[in-house]
């Protein structure tokens, strides 16, 4: 298994990221994307990634839920986003998007943010990582116009009919715990529509932790829960969903194109 999202650089796991992914390994997830939200949240992502080489990949963004790259702040913070993701050690630019849940942004200036973002992605040859809160017909519609965009929908919450959407136009959906909620109905429906080659299994951990450890910090070990329920809601064999998660997760990302440790150095 690959855990596709996740914030290993958290201050929940200040103390024991390295345990967090041993006990992944322990669980059979064989890599981690841990997601740089900030440019200094992005290094300190890259350093954990070369100190587990093969095994945690990161990424950088300026998401748009957080006040590091709001009003004033983010045109620096763009710049130097855009310096750091020319050392070749990210996987993907992310996690960004619109959040029209906090709205710590005009909407029109997340959106053009967002759109420079994107913009950096396609010049840098990166896959992106969406976040999206409350906007989805505003997300399509910008995605719908930057075709050559390419990239997963992370913590994907909506149904049928924005998965959908965004199948439509070439975007993978990343799917976390969330699916193992009761209240769920429309998301659970929504993982049946998604054909396997464009399917993704995720935690976002800490947070979102799927039953039966719903009220605990999530981890990485976690994406199994996930794995065997989307399993058996799409009526596939866990094993063979197992593999077809991974072989996407690894292909969206180059993970295989990744230097080693030493190469690296």
């Amino acid at each position: 298994m690959i855990d596709s999202h996740c914030h290993l650089t958290h201050a929940k796991f200040a103390d024991d990221a390295d345990a967090a992914i041993a006990r992944a390994a322990e669980a059979g997830v064989t890599a981690c994307v841990t997601i740089g939200t900030g440019v200094p949240d992005a290094i300190r992502a890259r350093d954990l990634a070369l100190r587990h080489a093969g095994v945690v990949f990161a990424t950088a963004g300026l998401d748009p839920f957080s006040s590091h790259a709001a009003g004033d702040a983010f045109d620096p913070a763009f710049d130097a986003l855009a310096r750091l993701l020319t050392d070749g050690a990210f996987v993907a630019l992310g996690e960004i998007g619109l959040d029209y849940h906090y709205d710590l942004d005009p909407r029109p200036v997340q959106a053009e943010r967002f759109e420079r973002q994107l913009d950096l992605a396609l010049r840098l040859n990166l896959p992106v990582v969406i976040h999206v809160r409350e906007a989805h017909d505003d997300m399509a519609a910008i995605l719908k116009a930057h075709p050559r965009s390419r990239g997963v929908i992370h913590s994907f919450t909506g149904g049928p009919t924005e998965a959908e959407r965004y199948l439509a136009i070439g975007w993978h959906i990343a799917f976390n715990g969330v699916v193992t909620f009761k209240n769920a109905d429309e998301l659970r429906a929504a993982t049946r529509v998604v054909p396997s080659d464009r399917i993704l299994v995720e935690t976002d951990s800490p947070y979102l932790a799927p039953n039966p450890k719903r009220g605990t910090r999530c981890e990485p070990a976690f994406v199994a829960h996930t794995l065997l329920a989307l399993a058996e809601l799409r009526g596939e064999d866990p094993a063979a969903l197992e593999a077809r998660t991974t072989t996407n997760a690894r292909t969206l990302f180059g993970l295989d194109r990744r230097p080693s440790a030493e190469e690296s150095s």
